[in-house]
């Protein structure tokens, strides 16, 4: 019995590199994934058959009590008894393709084992046929987990020896010689068997383990890449974009040489080969049009398809990847390598995936560059905008200025040349300081209080905020507001605050007036939708509003209240920088 254990995990061993084999094969995975389909369930049927019928081949031949040393078994004597090491591949195919794949591999390598002929031909070919219909049964249990536990697999392979034992049994009634085989056979078979399916479950665990940790490490990897690609991809030059994408990839990966192309010409090439592999170089390959013209990874496994026209070029291979801006490709990544052999499956992966993302960055980056442009103009159109009644008001107040009060119309003509000067100016920045922000609003107080003496006006500074950062005539339209509007029907003694405090992380500016405030169906609209002429200022508000959300983010939003003492305020913030 002790013999007998130890060949049967010889053989065993001897199946089990096979296994180890068939796990590395790349359909292997839909076994693993669960995803079969009537054409991949006949091909694994009929490998775990074949593996099957291996398996039996290995088997060890019992006659009487004595173990027959056959390399491989072809056929049985009438006295002779097959110790079957097939059952490992048929429970496997069922554990891992369900009923169908683990009833087929049963038939399969079950009527090899009927061919064979000898003691119990009919027990152990129907034995591997029900094996493998249970075991694919059993698998419906497991159906959540990707690879079943060695431990379980371990548990479950008691049970086909078992049945195969019995069968046995049954097939050959009343035969003292059975019982005395099966006493000799039984335990070796089950310990075997058992063992060697806990084994080949671990082997697959690991084997997975390992592609998904190298697939992780990979991605790991083109996300870094890409990550520090981007700083290269955001310069104007295409010329410095390739050199830089060139260098950050020839230092990352394990290639020979990198080239970056556009359509036409080499833009940069470092590496090995660079003697002769130059900037401006045109693309002359079959493979690198192929790429341009389908937008899929091209290999190139030869000198030939690199077309290189110096003999002693060291690049044998390449990896042509394209990258695509808005749909089309506007460029060639090339890989070299030294070797075919070098370009492996997880390269051609890795080289796709980078193909991807810097392609994703720079569609990102064009639609941001587009974005950008599209509200600069929108800013500048809003912020050019000049209150031309203000300015014609403004001039005939000078003009009657100069015959009573020269020295007044004088200070006004400065004020305006300030006011003006500042608006001229105001599409040059998205952003001004507070100090020039605050100039600008007493600039154009200097004239109001000039027009309307009966209004008063108050600035309530606060030090140290001056080099604050904010969109530029952001306070002059919301007093402007308050004049034309909130106190509108004021005769007399009508104020106009601006106040700031300061906040932990922004600072808050109110403008604040003792007028009427704003009406109810008005209150909520204020900033948010440009409201009717008839309304007042309120497309102002909204300009305002919008500049400040857009240059400062959401928390910067204006928040219009009426105040209970009468007359109302516009609060916003601006963070601090």
């Amino acid at each position: 019995m002790e013999f007998l254990t130890i060949v049967l995990f010889e053989r065993l061993g001897l199946l089990l590199i096979l296994a180890f084999i068939l796990t590395r094969i790349r359909g292997f995975r839909s076994l693993l994934d669960r995803e079969l389909n009537a054409k991949t369930t006949i091909v694994h049927t009929l490998i775990f058959g074949l593996f099957g019928i291996v398996g039996a081949m290995m088997g060890v031949v019992v006659e009487g009590e004595a173990v027959v040393n056959r390399s491989a078994v072809f056929s049985l004597g009438e006295n002779e008894l097959l110790v079957n090491t097939g059952l490992v591949a048929i429970v496997i195919a069922g554990l891992l393709g369900g009923p169908s794949v683990g009833l087929g591999a049963g038939i399969i390598s079950g009527l090899f084992i009927f061919s064979l002929g000898g003691i119990g031909q009919w027990a152990n070919g129907l034995a591997n046929v029900l094996t493998g219909l249970l075991a694919g049964l059993t698998a419906r249990f497991f159906s959540q987990e990707r690879v079943i536990a060695p431990s379980r697999a371990l548990f479950i392979g008691i049970f086909p020896p078992i049945l195969n034992i019995g069968l046995l049994l049954v097939f050959v009634p009343h035969s003292e010689m059975m019982v005395a085989l099966v006493d000799i056979i039984g335990l070796p078979m089950v310990l075997s068997n058992s063992v060697a399916i806990a084994i080949f479950t671990a082997m697959i665990s690991t084997s997975l383990h390992e592609q998904e940790r190298e697939v992780g490490l990979e991605t790991s990897r083109a996300l870094t890449i890409a990550e520090e690609a981007l700083p290269y991809l955001k310069k104007q030059s295409s010329l410095e974009v390739a050199e830089g994408i060139a260098h950050l990839l020839y230092k990352r990966l394990e290639v020979a040489a990198v080239s970056v192309t556009d359509n036409i010409d080499v833009l940069a090439h470092i590496g090995k080969g660079d003697d002769h592999h130059r900037r401006g170089d045109q693309l002359l390959t079959r493979l690198s049009v192929q790429t341009i013209e389908t937008g899929e990874v091209q290999v190139a496994y030869s000198q030939e398809e690199i077309k290189c026209s110096n003999p002693n070029c060291p690049l044998q291979a390449a990896i042509i990847v394209p990258i695509k801006e808005m749909g089309e490709t506007t460029g060639l990544i090339k890989l070299y390598f030294r070797k075919a052999q070098h370009i492996r499956p997880v390269e051609i992966v890795l080289a796709r995936g980078l193909g991807t993302l810097i392609s994703n960055q720079l569609n990102a980056l064009a639609t941001e560059k587009m974005n950008t442009l599209i509200r600069d103009a929108e800013l500048r159109n809003l912020q050019a905008q000049i209150n031309p009644h203000f300015l014609f008001n403004t001039l005939h107040l000078i003009q009657m200025l100069i015959r009573t009060d020269p020295m007044k119309a004088r200070h006004i003509t400065v004020q305006l040349g300030h006011y003006m000067r500042f608006n001229l100016h105001l599409a040059s920045n998205s952003l001004i300081s507070l100090e020039k922000e605050l100039a600008h609003v007493k600039a154009y107080l200097e004239i109001i209080r000039t027009r309307f003496s009966r209004l008063s006006f108050n600035i309530a500074s606060v030090e140290g905020v001056g080099e604050t950062p904010i969109p530029p005539a952001t306070i002059q339209p919301l007093v402007e507001n308050s004049i034309h509007h909130g106190l509108k029907h004021m005769p007399n003694d009508g104020v106009v605050s601006i106040v700031l405090h300061k906040q932990p992380k922004a600072l808050q500016i109110t403008v604040r007036d003792n007028g009427s405030g704003f009406a109810a169906e008005m209150l909520g609209q204020a900033g948010e939708t440009p409201l009717a002429s008839e309304h007042g200022s309120g497309t102002g508000l909204y300009n305002v509003n919008q500049r400040l959300i857009r240059l400062l983010g959401e928390e910067s939003r204006l928040k219009a209240n009426n105040l209970p003492t009468g007359g109302c305020e516009v609060v916003f913030q601006i963070p601090y920088q």
